[in-house]
C-alpha cells in the first residue's frame, strides 16, 4: 500500500502534512501560504503537500465564494508547484475534470460528499495520479473499502483515505478514532483535523440548537470550533495514521471559505511540533513495551 508522490512517502514510517487554504483566493495568497507552510514543514523535516481548491462546488449558499474556476485555478496550482517545489493536491467534482487536473496536479482529491460516485472514482484512477478519497460524513469506515476497490480495480493502487468526521445529528460532526485503525487495514489513512471541527451550515451557532428566525439567515455558512483542532489532531496521531490534513489560513476571520474551522498560520509550527513529539514518543521502544503491557 506504500507509494510516493515526488519526495513524499504515503503509507511509510514518516508522518506527512497536507495543508493550505480551503480555496484559492488569489495567486499571491496561494503562493504566500505555500511558502510559509513549506518553511515550517522544512524546519521540522516534515514532508509537505500543498492543498487548495479551484472550485468549492458544495458551498452552502449560492452567494458564497467558490474559487477562480478550473483553468485559472490550475494555473495557480502549477505556479505553486514550480515556485515552491512541493506536490499539490486539489478536488475534482466531475469525471470530465480528472484528466485536465491530473496534468497540473500530483494528487486528485475526491470530496467527502462524492466518495461513492463510481464514475468520478474511475476517471480519477485512470489518470494514474495518486488519489485521496475523503470519507463521507454518512459512510461507515469499513464501507470505504469499496471506494478504494473502485480505484484499484481501475488499475491504480496509489490511493489513500482521509477521515473528516461523521454526521452527529444536525450541524455537528463527531470523530470515531476507531475509524483510523479500521481504514488503515486496507489503505494509508490521513486525518483531517480542521473539517472535523466544522459545524456544517451552523452559521456560527455552536449551541446545537436549530437556528430559527434571524439565526436561520446566518446559517447559510458553516461554523466551527477551531479550539479543538489540536485536541483531535493529537488524538488521531496517538491512534495511528499516516498523514495529517489541515486547512491553514493567515487570517481565518477573513478567509473566503471555511475560515471558521481553519487553523491560524501562527499556530501551525507549535501544533506540528507537538504532533511530531507525540509520534516519536509512541515509536519509542519503551512506549511500545508499556503499551503491550
Amino acid at each position: 500500500m506504500k507509494f510516493t508522490v515526488q519526495n513524499v512517502e504515503i503509507g511509510g514510517d514518516q508522518l506527512f502534512l497536507i495543508a493550505g487554504p480551503c480555496v484559492i483566493e488569489s495567486e499571491a495568497h496561494a503562493l504566500k501560504m505555500a511558502e510559509c507552510i513549506a518553511g515550517v514543514a522544512k524546519a521540522l523535516r516534515l514532508p509537505y503537500i500543498f492543498k487548495a481548491s479551484f472550485d468549492k462546488a458544495n458551498r452552502t449558499s449560492l452567494k458564497s465564494f467558490r474559487g477562480p474556476g478550473l483553468r485559472a485555478g490550475l494555473k495557480v496550482l502549477r505556479k505553486v508547484a514550480d515556485t515552491v517545489g512541493v506536490p499539490v493536491l486539489t478536488d475534482i467534482h466531475e469525471p470530465a475534470q480528472a484528466q485536465e487536473v491530473a496534468e497540473a496536479c500530483d494528487i486528485l482529491q475526491i470530496p467527502a460528499f462524492l466518495c461513492r460516485q463510481t464514475d468520478l472514482l474511475v476517471a480519477a484512477a485512470r489518470t494514474g495520479r495518486a488519489i485521496n478519497i475523503k470519507k463521507g460524513q454518512f459512510v461507515s469506515p469499513w464501507d470505504m473499502r469499496h471506494a478504494v476497490a473502485k480505484v484499484r480495480e481501475s488499475g491504480n493502487d496509489r490511493v489513500f483515505l482521509t477521515e473528516r468526521g461523521a454526521s452527529f445529528g444536525y450541524n455537528n460532526l463527531v470523530v470515531d478514532m476507531r475509524s483510523l485503525a479500521i481504514m488503515r487495514d486496507f489503505a494509508p489513512v490521513v486525518f483531517d483535523a480542521t473539517h472535523s471541527v466544522q459545524l456544517p451550515s451552523a452559521g456560527g451557532v455552536a449551541t446545537g440548537a436549530p437556528p430559527v428566525g434571524a439565526a436561520a439567515k446566518d446559517a447559510a455558512v458553516s461554523g466551527g470550533q477551531p479550539q479543538f483542532i489540536p485536541v483531535l489532531a493529537r488524538a488521531a496521531v496517538a491512534a495511528g495514521l499516516d498523514g495529517i490534513f489541515m486547512e491553514v489560513h493567515d487570517n481565518p476571520p477573513k478567509a473566503l471559505s471555511d475560515g471558521a474551522n481553519a487553523l491560524d498560520l501562527t499556530r501551525l509550527r507549535d501544533l506540528l511540533s507537538d504532533l511530531l513529539a507525540l509520534r516519536r514518543a509512541l515509536a519509542h521502544p519503551t512506549a511500545k513495551s508499556a503499551h503491550r503491557n
